[in-house]
């Protein structure tokens, strides 16, 4: 298998394995490939603490290829690199926001995070179409989860 040449690497404080566990369950065609841990912390002190942990994690989530490591608490996600979900319908949108939103206060216009603090937007295929009139774009604005009738309905609201 061919790997990606350009690769999402993302650093989690401590829980890059069970990250890792948890994606491929959510996504389909998804594989951990491998998992190198640190080694023994007398080696060198960048290593103090990290014994067992993952130093370098590599996984596929349904063909999108990922690295991942265990950077120590200053490892944090932000909003400012997020991955996106197209769906093909809103059983889908639904199974994957359920699956990945986990802090209320981030959902937002189709937006989430989820309990690493990875941010997702979890949104239709036909998203640009569904939000072709100004009308949608408010209904949009005003959602927490994308629902696709209800952006259906406003595209139909008089203007």
């Amino acid at each position: 298998m061919e790997l990606s040449k350009i690769q999402p690497s993302l650093w989690f404080a401590d829980q890059a394995r069970e990250a890792m566990e948890y994606y491929t369950s959510v996504f389909p065609n998804s594989e951990i490939r491998s998992i190198e841990l640190y080694p023994d912390e007398s080696l060198d002190p960048h290593f103090e603490g990290m014994r067992g942990k993952v130093l370098s994690g590599e996984f596929t989530l349904d063909g999108v290829d990922f690295t991942c490591l265990d950077g120590g608490p200053v490892s944090t996600f932000t909003e400012a690199v997020s991955f996106t979900v197209l769906c093909a319908g809103q059983e889908e949108i639904d199974y994957y926001w359920h699956a990945l939103s986990h802090t209320p206060e981030a959902e937002r216009c189709g937006w989430c995070k989820d309990r690493f603090g990875v941010s997702w937007q979890v949104l239709p295929q036909n998203m640009r179409q569904l939000t072709s009139t100004p009308a949608q774009v408010q209904a949009m604005m005003r959602m927490k989860k994308i629902v696709i009738e209800e952006l259906e309905d406003a595209g139909l609201a008089p203007a």
